[in-house]
């Protein structure tokens, strides 16, 4: 939820990463390149959601343009670095909804109208370019949770619905059917992020109660359990390896997934941010990496596809944006890109 958020950023100061990194960015150490791909062809807006299928293609709409909710839904092709208008969505006009998918369909749900929290969820088909309503969400209507997939099944948890949430509901699309599962521990916390590696989920950041969610969970669905993995902070008073992990934290972030590395950037705490990180599951290590190139911002979308992760959309107070970047890990930065 904004008035969250900006209760918690009134003092925020608008930083710009552009193309030119700050001082605490430029260390000869940070590896990884930002590439400029094609303009996202609708509205500038935040807040939209984003799903890609299990055959590889990508799709995102929805959101707020800063005057009005969206019902627009468009699909982005890498192979050509282009975009496809696809039929609108047929429910009510939200930002904040979450995206998931299941096979070659895509399902989309909950998110907040301006007045209400929703619970309902849609079933888009690619092959046919239609909606179909399907079960509702059977806990309470809630914005900002955080979806994801894992062997056919789509996954939904936390969230704010006037309180911060915390519970955490299996989807089966064959059954069209709601199961809740082990809720993850540590905080209650709203706009988090949820990334998938080898059929595990990561679940961190976020915001509950006033403060930025520093705590990371692993989720494993064959035991339907949780485990704790370091905290995102300078804990280690011995050694080095966590000094900056506190600039990990932050809240409306986004995440993506390459070569078995999960990775975070953008999101808000205090000011909006640009700094990217890399984590790595094997060593429940995190790594810095080269800043996101665009401006700093909230709100944004980031998908992963072919091993190939974007950032694009989102808000950076007043501004909206339609910018979409392709980050490359391990290539050497290339200011001109």
């Amino acid at each position: 939820m904004r008035s969250i958020i900006n209760l918690l950023s009134v003092a925020a100061v608008l930083m710009f990463a552009g193309c030119t990194k700050t001082s605490s960015d430029s260390d000869d150490d940070l590896v990884g390149n930002w590439v400029r791909r094609s303009d996202f062809e609708g509205k500038a807006r935040t807040e939209a959601f984003v799903a890609v299928t299990e055959n590889g293609r990508v799709f995102t709409g929805l959101g707020f343009d800063g005057t009005t909710r969206l019902t627009d839904v468009w699909e982005y092709s890498s192979d050509n670095d282009s975009w496809i208008n696809r039929a609108d969505f047929p429910g009510t006009a939200r930002n904040s909804a979450v995206g998931f998918s299941a096979g070659d369909k895509v399902y989309v749900g909950l998110g907040y109208d301006g007045v209400n929290y929703l619970n309902d969820l849609w079933e888009y088909d690619p092959q046919t370019d239609t909606w179909a309503q399907k079960a509702d969400f059977p806990a309470s209507a809630r914005s900002g949770a955080v979806a994801f997939s894992i062997s056919g099944k789509g996954y939904v948890s936390s969230g704010y619905d006037g309180n911060f949430l915390k519970d955490f509901w299996q989807y089966d699309p064959t059954a069209d059917m709601w199961t809740k599962k082990t809720s993850p521990g540590g905080y209650k916390r709203n706009d988090a992020i949820a990334f998938v590696i080898d059929g595990k989920a990561y679940l961190c950041t976020g915001v509950n109660n006033g403060e930025y969610v520093n705590d990371l969970y692993v989720y494993d669905p064959e035991t339907d359990a949780w485990t704790e993995k370091r905290k995102l902070t300078n804990s280690n008073v011995d050694e080095d390896y966590d000094d900056d992990y506190t600039t990990i934290v932050r809240s409306n972030a986004i995440a993506f997934v390459i070569n078995g590395k999960g990775y975070i950037t953008t999101g808000i705490n205090g000011s909006f941010r640009a700094n990217t990180w890399e984590y790595d599951p094997t060593t429940d290590l995190w790594k810095e990496k080269t800043v996101f190139e665009g401006t700093a911002r909230e709100g944004a979308i980031g998908f992963s596809i072919n091993n190939r992760g974007y950032v694009g959309l989102g808000t950076s107070s007043s501004f909206r944006f339609d910018d979409l970047r392709e980050f490359i890990p391990d290539a050497e930065y290339d200011e001109n890109d």
